[in-house]
Formats: structure tokens, sequence, C-alpha cells
């Protein structure tokens, strides 16, 4: 049976070349960085290539990136960092429309100063006159996303920092850039941020590896105690497999970023109009526009359960997801009803999410599928 893998914001297959660095490190390589012996020094060597390799992707200092377990982990530690010294009277200003390890890890400080969510319009933008309301003198902290994981809309980072740096300046800005890193242009000599997480997964790399950024003399604390990896911000024996395969992923990235991203915008432009033109009552929750991200598309099927399509498309070989992997067991789709979803397609939403290793001959054999699922499983639901 044919496979058709459109899953690729839960997470993307390694790609050869990455795969055959974390074989050779684990091989010829496998010494502990921390050692003051030869083989400790190579591999300490490998890592810190990695790390300018990552830096790239951002246009960042070297010295700027820690390597962490994942995009969770680095969203932890940006936001549990930022709030350690915090007061009653300050408060967090985030959205409803964040990655549960954002959403959750805010909502833990729920009893010790205020969140504010900020509004967004039907396709999950920020409001931004309702952000420049929300940010005052006792924020301590703004943490949003740069792309959703489920719809896909690109934030504008300009101007939200700008509204967040005028409102005050002492604000820290944490991004989730999990879903943004090496598919959409990030500069952070022009953005004034904080901190930005980011996952290896995502882009081919392996999974158990992320990065944090952290600017220069903003100053983050320690949440976590060991053995002083990674200048204490993430400690304990590195991953250094994962490490040198999340930066050969990012080295990849830089040789091809144009061609490659403008390969999954035109995927998701043909998949948005094929469905279009072969499903009746379909509605299409990501902006065509540019700020939609090249690889995510959110579709909505009047009068289907989302859940028992994704199970008809698996027994097809096509793999498809109802939203993000992390809060797939969740009762509730916090996304979809922060974007107000007519109630007649938010249970019959289906995210396809496009990777590298997507070709175009695969377009024709999915929306068949998908046609043909949509029109058995309205059959059954009438």
């Amino acid at each position: 049976m044919k496979t058709v893998y459109l899953d690729n914001s839960a997470t993307t297959k390694v790609r050869k070349k990455v795969l055959e660095q974390i074989i050779d490190v684990n091989e010829n390589y496998y010494g502990n960085p921390s050692s003051l012996h030869r083989m400790g020094l190579q591999i300490e060597k490998k890592i810190e290539e990695s790390r300018k390799n990552v830096s790239k992707i951002i246009n960042s200092k070297a010295s700027e990136i820690y390597f962490t377990g994942g995009g969770t982990e680095s969203n932890n530690i940006a936001i549990i960092s930022s709030l350690s010294n915090c007061e009653k009277r300050h408060n967090i200003v985030t959205t409803k429309i964040e990655h549960s390890s954002v959403y959750n890890t805010i909502n833990h400080f729920k009893d010790k100063m205020e969140i504010r969510y900020v509004e967004v319009d039907k396709m999950g933008k920020v409001d931004q006159d309702n952000l420049n309301e929300l940010v005052d003198h006792n924020t301590i902290l703004v943490s949003i996303m740069h792309v959703n994981n489920e719809v896909g809309i690109v934030q504008d980072l300009n101007s939200i920092t700008k509204i967040i740096k005028d409102k005050n300046k002492d604000a820290k800005i944490h991004i989730d850039a999990v879903q943004s890193f090496g598919k959409i242009k990030i500069d952070t000599n022009k953005l004034p941020v904080d901190t930005i997480a980011f996952s290896s997964h995502k882009i081919h790399g392996p999974k158990g590896v992320g990065g944090l950024f952290v600017r220069s003399g903003s100053g983050i604390n320690c949440i976590t105690f060991g053995g002083g990896q990674e200048k204490s911000i993430r400690p304990g024996t590195e991953n250094t497999p994962g490490i040198v395969g999340f930066g050969e992923a990012c080295r990849l990235i830089c040789e091809n970023f144009r061609e490659e991203t403008e390969k999954l915008q035109n995927l998701k432009y043909l998949y948005a109009k094929r469905l279009s033109e072969e499903i009746k009552d379909i509605k299409i929750n990501s902006s065509m526009k540019n700020d939609g991200a090249p690889h995510i598309l959110s579709i909505s099927f009047k009068n289907v359960k989302a859940e028992v399509l994704v199970h008809y498309l698996e027994q097809q070989g096509i793999f498809v997801s109802t939203g993000s992997a992390c809060s797939s067991k969740a009762k509730t789709n916090r996304i979809l009803e922060s974007i107000k979803l007519d109630r007649d397609y938010l249970h019959g939403t289906i995210r396809i999410s496009l990777g590298l290793l997507n070709t175009e001959d695969e377009v024709e054999y999915a929306v068949h599928s998908i046609k043909q699922s949509v029109e058995d499983i309205r059959k059954i639901m009438k």
C-alpha cells in the first residue's frame, strides 16, 4: 500500500545525511564532551560546530544557543526562568492558541499573578489593539508563538514586539518558534526578543533535542541544577548524537532554504485547491497569503467526525492529524474554539502538514482518498 505521510508538524522523518551523522557519533565519537581527554575534546568540537549551524537559522551568535531536550523543555526553561522572581503585582500576557507546553506552563502560575489573554481573529492572528491594551508597566513576560501549530497563522513579530517594547521596555518577550524554525526567516538582530524556543524533529532532525536562544545580557535563571553543562541552563550529559544530527539538519536547511520552503508552499496551495474543487462543504482554516506558514493546511469538513476520518485515511496509507499531537487526548480543541470556528465544522477538522519528503505525485491519491472517505462518513452520519 502507498504511504503518504502528512503529519510533519507532529514530527518528521530524519534525513539520510542527518542519520549518517548520528551513526558516526555513536560509532566513533561516543566520548563525554565534559571529559578532559582527546575523545571528550573531539565531540565537544562537534557540538560547537552544531551550535554554529543552528545559530545561522535565526542569525544569532553561536554563544546565544543552548541545546535542550526539545521544544517543550525550551519553552519551560524560558518561561519559568522569566517568572522566577515574579511578584503578585505582575502579569503575563499570552494567547489561548499557544502550544500546551506554553499554555500549561503559564497556567501553572495562575495563583501567583494575573494571566492576560490577547484576542485573536478567525485566522488566529493576534489582535494588536488588544495587545496594546493588555501590556502595561507590570507586565513581566509576553509569550506568543510565531506560527500556530494547528492552523499555521504567522504572527507579525515586528509589529508585536514594537507594541510590547513601546508599552514596557523591561517586559521579557518569549517566542515559541517550534513550527517556524527553519521554514520562515527569523532575524534575532532585528527582533527585540529575549528567548526563542525551537526543536530538531520538526525539521527532519532527531527527536529528543531542541534549542533555546537566549539573548546575550538578557539574563536567565537556572531552573534545574547539575554539572554545569550548557552554562547551567540545561545541565546534564549532552545528547551528543542528537545535537550533531540537529546541527546537520540546520546545515542542510541553510543550503536550500528558499527552494525547500517554496516547495512546501506550492504543495500546500495544491492540496487546498484540489480539495476545494473535489469536496463540497469544506472550510480552509489556514491563510493562503503571506501570513500563512508554508507547511500547515487546516481543513474542516461539515458533518464529518475528524477522528473517524483520520482512521479511514490510515487504512489507505495516508497519515494526517486532528491537530496537535501533544493535545490529541484533550476533550476540546482550544485553538479552534479560540478562532470561533463554525460549530458545524468544529469536529470535522484535520491538519495536513507537509515535509520535504512529500511530492506532487502524492496529491491526487491523497485527495481522492480524502474525498471518498468524507463521502462514506457523511452517508453513515446522516
